[in-house]
């Protein structure tokens, strides 16, 4: 089981709180360190000092890290135009010696949208210029040196592009799609995608969606196209502590009331998350991506560390 740690600085950190927790995750022998990209904190509190664009901060943390790899869950394409975000991934990738993923969705989260003066289009039209951007990214990435791309759609237009320049990783770093949505989701990961990741649910609602990935990707030719299968992915929520009080106390945050849809919190001792893992993996879940509310709380990473990584078989 690869693990990796999903952090949500919107919730108030500076560029600083993040490059001492990724530093942490990679000595402590996590996998991947990922970050959420919003604009703005979901509730009543402000999330002082304010954001940071997840972009600007992975490129930084591509030279402060060596080993981990570094990516988004997930970028909202409501964001970026999906030509510069190309050439940003790519840069990145560069940077890193080819350690990044880029998670992207389709964006929800309204309020960031208006205060910040971001269209937001829809859902179907959003889903639509999800599409298009998946399209446009992975082809741009996808195109021999020295060859031109091009494309047409309802939201965007390329003309001869160069397509450059090139990540490091071939074809491109690695696609991740994910979510609840029944249909297009699952569609567009069988697509596009090099892992599916369910975020924050139940292991009954994650089987199902896995299942719906798994019928999408029959349904697209996938292994026919000779393309590997999906990674099969886990988000959860995670507030464990070596008593019940300190458990508690880590998961106080997750009872403020805020935008995000219910989830399913593993809280308790760090034998109900070696559990719940192993539970994600007889589903099929190969990845888990553990998202820890405080960055200050290095111990609680530490503790996972110590008595979580060493109960998971293969890699981390």
């Amino acid at each position: 089981m690869r693990v990796s740690v999903f952090i949500e600085p919107h919730r108030g950190a500076t560029y600083e709180d993040q490059l001492r927790f990724a530093r942490a995750v990679e000595d402590l022998g996590f996998e991947g360190f990922f970050r959420a990209d919003h604009y703005q904190s979901m509730g009543a509190d402000l999330g002082l000092p304010g954001p940071t664009d997840a972009w600007l901060t992975l490129a930084a943390l591509a030279r402060e890290t060596t080993r981990i790899r570094l990516g988004t869950l997930v970028t909202s394409a409501t964001f970026r135009l999906p030509g510069p975000l190309a050439v940003m991934v790519a840069q990145v990738d560069q940077m890193s010696g080819g350690r990044v993923e880029l998670g992207i969705g389709a964006g929800w989260y309204e309020r960031e949208h208006i205060s910040y003066g971001i269209p937001f289009p829809a859902v179907g039209e959003r889903f639509d210029r999800l599409a298009e951007q998946l399209e446009v990214i992975t082809g741009l990435w996808r195109t021999p040196p020295g060859e031109t791309y091009s494309f047409t759609g309802d939201h965007y237009r390329l003309v001869d592009a160069p397509a450059l320049p090139k990540p490091v990783q071939v074809p491109g770093p690695p696609v991740i799609v994910g979510g609840r949505g029944p249909k297009r989701t699952p569609d567009l990961a069988a697509r596009y995608a090099d892992e599916f990741n369910m975020p924050f649910k139940s292991i009954e609602e994650t089987a199902g969606a896995y299942e719906r990935v798994r019928e999408a990707c029959d349904r697209a030719g996938r292994a026919e196209a000779g393309r590997a299968p999906l990674v099969l992915s886990a988000g959860i929520v995670v507030a464990i502590g070596r008593s019940d009080a300190e458990a508690q106390r880590r998961a106080a945050p997750l009872h403020v009331a805020s935008a995000l849809p219910p989830e399913d919190a593993v809280v308790g001792a760090p034998a109900r998350l070696v559990d719940r893992i192993g539970e994600f993996a007889a589903i099929g879940a190969s990845r888990v991506h553990l998202r820890l509310t405080e960055l200050a709380d290095l111990d609680h990473l530490e503790l996972i560390a110590s008595d979580v990584l060493p109960q998971l078989d293969g890699d981390r």
